[in-house]
């Protein structure tokens, strides 16, 4: 598999992504692709030719195998690395359709028209949701396959001797990995990096939702202000100032909030009639 190609793909997300979603990326990409493809798949790749039962009976050695690797170390792993970093291609899709978007928007209207996006790659609005997403999903697949491979390999380790008595296995026969400790070492790294992406994208969820925290109390602490020094807001002069003051509550928006009529009671009769 040409893993070049993710590569790639990814490299935009840094554009995009905070100094957490950095680290992460040059984690995954040098602690976990490149030890994939110049190790791993080297480490493995004679699993099955070198298993070895200590009996001649046709067919034992392979379902004691199979019993004991019912899926492939290097199959996991490229299948989590693919799943982890899918989410990071959303958020450069949704980039480039909001860039896509206020391209079109200003070829309608023009350059002095106004614009949807003042910055389509600020994480705002949707793109927001989407990299919050992104984050949560990265972190249920790490998870999750940490999970599956616990299930498998208790401890994540493999034992030097496997006991396997199964049909058409004749009795209880031992049976012996090749390289079962270079093949926990890499077993425990992996384990290790995917427990360190996963604890950099709490973090980094952890980082978001609280500056958007921080961002919607400051909206309020503003608005509530803008409010107590100018009661009388239709008719005060200060009104443009808190209509400015109001756009901090609209930080998680695409756009603008509609600016009130001059006389809202006229307009409430006018909605009513």
């Amino acid at each position: 598999m040409n893993w070049g190609i993710f590569e790639g793909l990814l490299s935009g997300v840094n554009k995009y992504s905070t100094a957490f979603g950095r680290i992460w990326l040059s984690l995954v990409f040098i602690f976990r692709v490149l030890v994939y493809l110049v190790t791993a798949e080297r480490v493995w790749s004679d699993d099955h030719k070198d298993f070895d039962c200590n009996t001649k009976q046709p067919g034992c050695s392979n379902v004691c195998f199979d019993e004991f690797f019912p899926v492939s170390h290097v199959r996991l792993w490229a299948l989590q690395l693919i799943l982890v970093t899918c989410p990071s291609l959303l958020v450069v899709m949704h980039v480039a359709y909001r860039e896509a978007r206020e391209k079109k928007h200003r070829e309608v209207v023009g350059e002095d028209g106004g614009r949807l996006y003042p910055n389509p790659s600020k994480k705002r609005g949707g793109l927001w949701w989407t990299y919050v997403c992104s984050l949560v999903f990265k972190a249920g697949v790490d998870s999750a396959f940490l999970y599956v491979f616990h299930s498998f390999y208790p401890r994540y380790t493999l034992p030097h001797v496997v006991k396997c008595h199964i049909a058409p296995c004749p009795n209880m026969v031992d049976c012996f990995i090749s390289k079962p400790s270079e093949k926990n070492i890499f077993t425990l790294f992996m384990v290790v990096t995917a427990a360190i992406c996963i604890l950099l994208n709490l973090i980094e969820l952890t980082y978001l939702v609280s500056k958007r925290c921080h961002e919607g109390l400051a909206a309020r602490r503003a608005r509530a202000t803008g409010v107590g020094h100018c009661p009388d807001w239709a008719t005060s002069p200060c009104k443009g100032d808190d209509l400015l003051a109001g756009d901090l509550i609209f930080l998680g928006s695409d756009s603008h909030p509609p600016l009130l009529p001059d006389l809202p009671r006229d307009h409430v009769k006018k909605t009513i009639l």
